[in-house]
């Protein structure tokens, strides 16, 4: 996959992008553009593109001296996967978050989002939780690196 590119999210237009993907796969939790920004301030974000195309993101939520747990998230555009690019966000994000100091790591999917939990469950994750935030109908799952 030599024309994947996964780039960190800085600037405008890589915040648009991130956002984007977020939003389209998770339309039960829009976010902001302000949100986005907020959120580059205490995440470790980034975008992947084949070629010049958004096909995905990624977050990856650093651990806290409360709680050693980072939380790594790949997403990837539906008509782009299953093709590797959601294995290398996750690489790249579990690699971060170890930097970082985790000493565990989690993963968040939305209920509805069946390929996503497929594939958490495949790269060895566990459900640990499963909650719905005030106003959703549709539950999320916390999912932990076994």
């Amino acid at each position: 996959m030599t024309d994947l590119r996964i780039e960190r999210v800085d600037g405008e237009a890589a915040i648009r992008d991130w956002q984007h993907v977020h939003n389209t796969i998770i339309p039960t939790a829009v976010l902001s553009l302000d949100e986005v920004r907020e959120r580059v301030g205490r995440n470790h974000l980034e975008v992947a593109y084949r070629g010049d195309t958004l096909v995905g993101c990624s977050t990856v939520r650093p651990p806290t001296p409360d709680a050693p747990v980072g939380t790594v998230i790949a997403r990837v555009l539906a008509a782009h996967r299953r093709r590797g690019i959601g294995a290398a966000l996750y690489a790249r994000g579990l690699a971060r978050a170890r930097e970082l100091g985790s000493e565990a790591i989690e993963t968040v999917v939305l209920s509805a989002n069946t390929e996503g939990l497929d594939f958490a469950l495949a790269h060895g994750f566990a459900e640990v939780e499963r909650y719905l935030l005030p106003g959703d109908s549709i539950p999320w799952i916390t999912l932990r690196l076994a």
